[in-house]
């Protein structure tokens, strides 16, 4: 039989249809993928995948088995659960995902905490897409994930751990910068940068730009907070950063100057999920309020209920 860390690698290769990038998603060298791989197509006497220099091609087995592989590793992450729960205290491996537009900026808030409450826990935590953990989630190679609220996936069960404003940062001899606050008609042509489409930032900034008469410019698309604010800071235009990201990081950029939006906050709604079949229910929600309650503590500004 094919062992479940062979089914995870086939189906990281799967999803990203590149053996490097496999390689990466899985943790692993892409030497021990490519072995790994070829170890299981010789235990099933199947070839599950087309191999070139340009792209890599499920082939028909290869796909059928991957859509077993994903409720074999989804059930084989509930059996851990269950042998979890029934153990009292949150302990064992806890598999966390989180996009790199949140991990970075509240981890090193809240693990001294959550590992000075649980010092039975090893933790797993890998960055991914916003719109890839709850999927991921659902199929079992996560426990929990931290994302945008709210997380569209059947079988989730979603809590809010904080609302974070959003402030607009411009650089330090931009017109705007002697400014506290402004509204939103002082946004009005104004050249704004933004993440890519594949982030919550991006849809709540053009849904602004849009209704303030501001120009999102597609031509300079961050992948990640720390590009923005280097654009921000060269002048090619004005953005939108969370509240997280500006009290660890621009707090302390002496090239910027950070502003508030007057009337209706510009909000990001964070939230922590996991499956609803999932045996830790308690003990995550414990570990939410935990969460929220070290949020309150270092971010008085950012709401936590």
């Amino acid at each position: 039989m094919p062992t479940l860390r062979q089914l995870e690698y086939l189906v990281a290769i799967a999803d990203t249809r590149h053996f490097h990038k496999a390689a990466a998603k899985a943790n692993v060298s892409q030497p021990t993928l490519s072995g790994q791989l070829k170890a299981l197509e010789e235990r099933l006497g199947a070839q599950l995948v087309e191999r070139s220099r340009a792209s890599v091609v499920m082939t028909e087995t290869g796909e059928k088995i991957v859509a077993i592989a994903r409720r074999m590793l989804r059930d084989a992450a509930e059996i851990r659960e269950l042998a979890a729960g029934g153990r009292g205290a949150l302990g064992g491996v806890l598999r966390i995902g989180l996009p790199p537009t949140i991990g970075p900026y509240l981890l090193p808030s809240v693990l001294p905490d959550l590992r000075k409450r649980y010092p039975g826990l090893k933790l797993y935590v890998r960055e991914d897409l916003p719109q890839t953990l709850p999927i991921a989630l659902g199929e079992g190679r996560y426990d929990l994930v931290i994302a945008p609220a709210p997380l569209a996936f059947d079988g989730l069960r979603t809590v809010l751990l904080f609302r974070e404003p959003l402030y607009l940062a411009v650089s330090r001899d931009h017109p705007l910068a002697g400014r506290k606050r402004i509204r939103r008609s002082d946004l009005a042509g104004q050249d704004v940068l933004a993440l890519g489409s594949g982030y919550q930032l991006h849809t709540v900034v053009v849904a602004l730009c849009e209704s303030c008469g501001a120009r999102v410019r597609l031509d300079y698309e961050g992948t990640s907070l720390d590009m923005l604010r280097e654009m921000v800071a060269t002048g090619l235009g004005v953005s939108f950063f969370p509240g997280l990201y500006v009290k660890t990081v621009l707090a302390r950029d002496k090239g910027l100057r950070t502003l508030r939006l007057s009337g209706k906050p510009l909000q990001r709604s964070v939230g922590i999920a996991w499956r609803k079949t999932s045996a830790r229910s308690g003990q995550y929600m414990e570990l939410a309020e935990m969460m929220r309650a070290r949020v309150r503590r270092d971010f008085p500004d950012i709401d936590a209920p």
